[in-house]
C-alpha cells in the first residue's frame, strides 16, 4: 500500500520507508487541490504585475531587480542552472529520494506556488525509480538546500543526470526509459523545487533512525560487558532511574536488564563488589541521554517534514504573499550537531567498558587483553588501539557545525545554518561508531568465552551471533578483518534482530 504525502503525517519512519525501501508513494487529492488552488492565485498575481521575491524579482542580492514578462518566463531555468553549483562525489540514493519526498510534502500544503505538474512528476520519478545524481556538497543550509535541490530541479528541465535501473545516465535518457515527461519550469517552478533543506533534513532523519537502532545495540553490547566484568546490577533497578525521571535513562536501564534476565549474575552465585566505576554503572543515564536526546531531535525533525520550507510562502485564503526564511536549516541543524556529540559520547562510553575487558589490574579475572597466552600473543591490545583512533575522529567531528556561519551572497545572506556540514560529518560519525561498538561486542564475545557461568538470554543470543561471524581469538591473527566484519555485523542490526526475537522489543 503507497504512502500517502498530504503535507501533515510524514514521519521518519515514513520516509524511511519511501527513501531507503523504494515504497511506493500518492499525493493525497486535497493536497493536489490546495496546490491547484495556490497556484490560480499566483498567476492573478503575475498578471497584475504584483513584486514578488523569486517570481518577477532576482534572487538573493538581486531581490531588488524586477522582471519584465519575458524574463520571468526564461528566469526559473537559469535560477537553477546558477544554483546547481555543489562539488563533489554523488549523494547516496536514498538520501536523494528522502529530499524528494520531503519537497513533495511541502508541495502538499499548497503554499508553494509552484504548478501542480511540478510535484507530479517528482511523486512520478520517485515511483518509477528516477534518482538525480546530486553533489552531496555545496550547500550552507540556508535559503534550503539550493545547489543539491537544483540538480533535483535540472530534472524538471530533462536535464542533468539521473540514476535509473542500476545505470548513471543523462537525465533526459532516463526520464525518457521511465516514460516520464519533463515539464519545464515556469513562474515561480524552479525555486518552488529548491527552496528548503530538504536534503539535510531527510539525511537527518534517515540518520536518527539508523542511530535509535545503533543505541539499541549499544545497551547489547553493554549487557555483555557486564556480564564480563561481573558488575553489581543494582545501578539497572528501574525504580532507581524512575526516581529520577529521565525517560531515556528508565528506557535503557530496562533494556539493559533484559538482555541480562537468566544469568547467574542476578543469582548471588557470582561475588559482586559493592559499587562498579562510572563506565559500568553510569551506563543508563549515558545512553539514556543519547535517547532523550533522539527524541528531541526527531521531534524537530517531523515538525520540519511536515512544515512549510519555502520562499516566499503563499495564503491562497488571504490573496496574501509573505517573504521571510522558513528555509533556514538552525531548527535542524542545532539539535543533529547535539545528535552527533551524543553518538561520540556513547561510542566513547563504549570504549572505556573496552578497556575494563582488557586491562587485567580492572577485569576481575580476565586474563590480560583477552588472551591465554600473553607475551606471546597480545590478544586484543590493538583493537582499542583502532576505538580509539575512530573516537578521535568522532571528536573532531563533533564540533558544532551550526555556529560555524560564513555571510554569502554580498552580505545579503550573512547568516547561514550550515546544517548540510552538520549532516555529512554525523554520517562519518555514525560510521565510526559501528566500528567502535563492533569492536566492544567482540571483545565482549572473547571475554565471556573465557568466563565459566550462566549468561542472560540476550546476552547469550547476542554472542551466538556473533560467533557465526568471529571466532573466538585463540592465538593472534590479522585482526582488521574481524573488526571490518563485526562494524558490518552492527550495521546490518542482525544483532539486535537476534536479541529482540529472543527477549523482545528493547524499546
Amino acid at each position: 500500500m503507497a504512502i500517502v504525502l498530504d503535507g501533515y503525517g510524514l514521519t521518519v519512519e515514513k520516509l524511511v520507508r519511501i527513501a531507503r525501501n523504494n515504497e511506493k508513494i500518492e499525493l493525497h487529492p486535497q493536497a493536489l487541490d490546495r496546490i491547484k488552488k495556490c497556484r490560480a492565485m499566483l498567476e492573478e498575481k503575475i498578471k497584475a504585475h504584483e513584486i514578488m521575491y523569486g517570481v518577477n524579482t532576482g534572487i538573493g542580492e538581486f531581490s531588488e531587480v524586477v522582471l519584465n514578462d519575458d524574463q520571468v518566463k526564461q528566469f526559473q531555468k537559469y535560477l537553477i542552472y546558477n544554483h546547481a553549483a555543489g562539488i563533489g562525489d554523488p549523494a547516496p540514493i536514498e538520501y536523494v529520494r528522502g529530499a524528494m519526498a520531503g519537497r513533495i510534502n511541502v508541495h502538499a500544503k499548497g503554499r508553494s506556488g509552484c504548478r501542480p505538474e511540478i510535484t507530479m512528476t517528482l511523486v512520478e520519478m520517485l515511483n518509477k525509480g528516477v534518482t538525480p545524481v546530486v553533489c552531496q556538497k555545496g550547500s550552507v543550509g540556508a535559503c534550503g538546500d539550493l545547489a543539491p535541490m537544483s540538480q533535483i530541479a535540472l530534472l524538471l528541465l530533462g536535464e542533468g543526470e539521473a540514476y535509473y535501473q542500476g545505470e548513471r545516465l543523462p537525465g533526459k535518457t532516463a526520464l525518457a526509459r521511465a516514460g516520464i515527461t519533463a515539464p519545464g519550469l515556469e513562474a515561480r517552478d524552479g525555486l518552488a523545487t529548491i527552496n528548503g533543506s530538504n536534503l539535510l533534513t531527510a539525511m537527518s532523519a534517515i540518520h536518527l533512525y539508523d542511530i535509535n537502532r545503533w543505541l539499541k545495540q549499544a545497551e547489547i553490547a553493554c549487557a555483555m560487558s557486564l556480564e564480563a566484568l561481573h558488575a553489581n546490577m543494582k545501578p539497572y533497578d528501574k525504580r532507581l532511574h524512575e526516581a529520577r525521571g529521565f525517560p531515556g535513562a528508565v528506557r535503557s536501564a530496562a533494556a539493559i536488564m533484559k538482555c541480562i534476565e537468566g544469568s547467574d549474575l542476578l543469582t548471588g552465585k557470582i561475588k559482586l563488589k559493592v559499587q562498579d566505576a562510572y563506565s559500568m554503572r553510569s551506563s543508563p543515564q549515558v545512553i539514556g541521554a543519547a535517547h532523550d536526546a533522539v527524541a528531541h531531535a526527531k521531534k524537530q525533525v517531523e515538525i520540519e517534514l511536515n512544515g512549510i520550507g519555502d520562499n516566499p510562502v503563499f495564503f491562497p485564503e488571504d490573496k496574501l504573499t509573505l517573504t521571510g526564511a522558513n528555509f533556514q536549516g538552525s531548527p535542524v541543524s542545532l539539535p543533529m550537531d547535539m545528535i552527533g556529540a551524543a553518538v561520540t559520547m556513547i561510542s566513547v562510553i563504549s570504549e572505556r567498558r573496552l578497556n575494563r575487558l582488557n586491562n587485567p589490574a580492572l577485569s576481575v579475572g580476565l586474563p590480560a587483553f583477552l588472551t591465554k597466552g600473553a607475551g606471546m600473543f597480545s590478544g586484543m591490545m590493538l583493537s582499542q588501539y583502532t576505538a580509539d583512533s575512530l573516537i578521535v575522529e568522532q571528536r573532531i567531528l563533533s564540533a558544532p557545525a551550526s555556529i560555524m556561519s560564513i555571510p554569502a551572497a554580498a552580505d545579503q545572506e550573512d547568516f547561514v545554518s550550515m546544517g548540510m556540514n552538520t549532516a555529512i560529518k554525523n554520517g562519518q560519525i555514525l560510521d565510526n561508531a559501528y566500528g567502535v561498538l563492533g569492536i566492544e561486542f567482540m571483545a565482549a564475545a572473547q571475554a565471556l568465552d573465557l568466563r565459566d557461568f550462566n549468561h542472560g538470554k540476550g546476552v547469550t543470543a547476542a554472542k551466538n551471533l556473533i560467533r557465526k561471524y568471529v571466532d573466538f581469538l585463540d592465538i593472534d591473527r590479522p585482526l582488521h578483518i574481524d573488526h571490518t566484519r563485526m562494524k558490518e555485523l552492527v550495521k546490518s542490526c542482525e544483532i539486535l534482530e537476534e536479541v529482540e526475537k529472543t527477549v523482545g522489543d528493547l524499546g
